[in-house]
């Protein structure tokens, strides 16, 4: 068991975390024709709408309630009503969904009652779902406010109902792309199940040319779909952060669940598997079957270039535990590890100690490690430690094709083994920088070199 450490320090240097407010917002992005929503100054709004199109390479709708420094002091009621009615004018959204900031939460605003009291004021919004969560930036992190968002959302949305045969829900966790989420209605689908994903990013943020400009999000999980979930024969949530939402769909709609820590590696898919063919009533198909034995194949080629290798990864806790274990797995060891945020997933890490600390301490601690993984701003900190770099997590901004990795299922386990063990193989081919020679020019004897040398 891993010892979970807080690094207390006076400041982040080259931070690790984003904050709650901006998990939130994405979460908000898998749900469709929604307007995500801050409520706080435009500047906190600015920073996520930044961070999502360098990293989705996306137009991202998200609108603010613009607070300055009259309004936080005297409260944001005015903010969040123009807000909402502008908003409500001129996208004409189905769902309008606010998350809060530092900035509002430190002043106190009750948001839930200024929504209740907007609606009595306004009947022409009787038929717009507004979503209010609480995400102060200075408590948690991404994950946590992404967990936040889609348990308010089950919990003011989804609507107790009898149960449609065949149709399971899909919490999915912060950790997954949009790639992964086709991968998992695929696999879903293949044992004739209906999967209702929550938030679904591969409907709205998957990188497609839509027919017609919309001011919204543009696909993902509809408000019916959302309503329907209490109607589901089951839940399953992957990720340990989308328990709290799957319990309380359990306590509103009745709708029994289980958590998948995640669908990277062998164990839990084959877990995965098991668990569809009993609710569906049917074997795994063969495609599925000849997968995992693909997988296998892969971890015996694999393992060679694995065994001993030292792993520094930084990454949200539940990135980290599907990451992490899988390259233990196969014979590496996590030498350097560091999250955002406490969890109960981090003390079963197979490591020595988990801090929870930024890219900084890092750094400290990846001094001969054989690979680093974190995000995008881990690029800085490979090129000065000189280690083979795989970019994971949000934000990954100086690469295209973030949305549609694919690391969840037999077949995405295994493409990510084959990318790793081939950066394993690629820096052992690499020479260092003081072996790099002209043997002609040093009057080496080399037969091959001398005739060049000659002319």
């Amino acid at each position: 068991m891993a010892i979970v450490i807080h690094v207390k320090k006076s400041c982040a240097v080259n931070p690790l975390k984003m904050s709650a407010p901006i998990g939130a917002a994405l979460a908000f992005t898998g749900l469709d024709n929604c307007m995500p929503t801050l409520h706080g100054s435009q500047g906190c709004t600015a920073f996520g709408l930044v961070l999502f199109v360098r990293h989705f390479k996306e137009a991202v709708p998200m609108q603010t309630t613009a607070m300055n420094e009259a309004t936080t002091i005297m409260g944001g009621y005015d903010n969040v009503e123009q807000a909402i009615l502008n908003i409500h004018k001129r996208a004409k959204p189905s769902i309008i969904a606010i998350a809060s900031t530092g900035l509002t939460e430190t002043k106190g605003d009750d948001v839930d009652g200024y929504l209740t009291l907007i609606r009595k004021k306004h009947p022409e919004l009787d038929e717009v779902a507004l979503v209010y969560v609480s995400t102060p930036d200075y408590v948690g992190a991404f994950q946590d406010g992404w967990a936040k968002a889609v348990a308010k959302i089950v919990k003011e949305l989804a609507e107790p109902a009898p149960q449609i045969a065949g149709q399971i829900n899909v919490l999915a966790g912060s950790h997954l792309t949009p790639g992964d989420l086709e991968e998992i209605r695929e696999l879903v689908e293949a044992f004739g199940l209906k999967p209702i994903i929550l938030p679904d990013l591969s409907g709205s943020m998957d990188g497609h040319i839509p027919d017609n400009f919309s001011p919204t999000t543009l696909g993902g999980t509809t408000l019916a779909e959302i309503r329907a979930t209490g109607r589901s024969e089951f839940t399953l949530a992957i990720g340990e952060h989308m328990r709290e939402a799957a319990q309380t769909l359990q306590n509103k709609c009745g709708v029994p669940f289980e958590v998948l820590e995640s669908l990277t590696g062998l164990d839990t898919n084959d877990r995965l598997m098991t668990l569809l063919a009993a609710k569906s009533g049917r074997p795994a198909p063969n495609k599925y079957r000849r997968q995992r034995s693909q997988l296998m194949d892969a971890m015996l080629d694999a393992h060679f270039y694995f065994g001993g290798k030292k792993i520094a990864i930084g990454a949200e806790p539940d990135l980290l535990v599907a990451v992490g274990k899988l390259l233990v797995g196969i014979g590496a060891e996590l030498t350097a590890v560091v999250t955002t945020t406490p969890s109960p997933v981090l003390a079963h890490l197979p490591a020595q100690e988990v801090l929870i600390g930024d890219l900084e301490d890092l750094e400290q601690r990846a001094q001969g490690c054989d690979l680093l993984v974190t995000h995008s701003h881990g690029r800085q900190m490979a090129e000065r430690l000189k280690l083979p770099f795989l970019r994971m997590g949000i934000p990954m901004f100086d690469r295209l094709g973030a949305a549609h990795q694919v690391t969840v299922g037999y077949r995405g386990t295994r493409n990510l083994i084959f990318e790793i063990a081939n950066m394993f193989m690629a820096a052992a081919h690499e020479p260092e920088p003081d072996d790099w020679r002209q043997p002609a020019a040093q009057g080496a004897e080399c037969g091959s070199c001398a005739p060049a040398a000659a002319h």
